[in-house]
């Protein structure tokens, strides 16, 4: 476990990488293949040892924008041999990347219309990403939906618990964090799995629940 010292530059890295975006750097100068991906390329890494230990039938990922990390999970899964991504959006983008493996649902991700059709699809290991409204009603109600189609021994990722002050935008508001802490109150399925922070910088701090009953 990193010391207080250590947690302290962690932080002041994370505050410096995440606000030199709004210079055009860092994770809004980040693609996948060309297509814009924003997140910390150290998350996607654990992302494909993820799918690479798992081998997941779907991935449904909430929050597609212009399709960067759908394409990537599409890839990871070609590389892998199989494999699908429902990728989730309430606004529609154009030009959105093509792949066989991936289908786009318009709407929102916690729409009984659109979670009649992902369960409909949500068969053998599934693997959830959280990253669309980033309130902690919308995140917890996703937690909800989306929790119970996660197998044991697979994960539910909620993204950009990093807002709030964690340790970024701490004018945020309750965020994703909250959202997981008020999860994981109710429901004792699911834990956080740290050994996936392992890189000290990820977005997604605490956010990487993986479910184990």
């Amino acid at each position: 476990m990193p010391s207080d010292e250590e947690r302290r530059i962690i932080a002041e890295f994370h505050r410096l990488y995440y606000d030199e975006a709004e210079r055009g750097g860092t994770w809004k100068n980040t693609s996948w293949r060309g297509v814009p991906a924003h997140k910390c390329p150290m998350d996607m890494w654990v992302y494909q040892e993820i799918m690479q230990e798992l081998r997941p039938d779907l991935i449904v990922e909430t929050g597609t924008y212009q399709g960067g990390s759908a394409l990537f999970f599409a890839d990871v899964c070609d590389m892998l041999g199989g494999g699908r991504v429902i990728s989730i959006d309430i606004d529609p983008q154009p030009g959105l990347p093509e792949h066989e493996r991936i289908t786009y649902l318009l709407g929102s991700s916690t729409s009984e219309e659109i979670l009649e059709k992902v369960r409909a699809e949500a068969g053998g290991t599934v693997m959830v990403v959280l990253d669309s409204d980033h309130s902690a009603e919308h995140v917890g109600n996703e937690l909800r939906a989306y929790a119970p189609m996660v197998p044991v021994g697979s994960y539910l990722v909620v993204e950009d618990t990093n807002v709030n002050g964690n340790p970024i935008l701490p004018g945020w508001g309750p965020g994703p964090r909250e959202a997981v802490e008020e999860f994981l109150r109710e429901n004792d399925g699911y834990v956080v799995d740290e050994t996936r922070e392992k890189f000290f910088m990820t977005f997604n701090p605490g956010g990487y629940l993986k479910r184990v009953r």
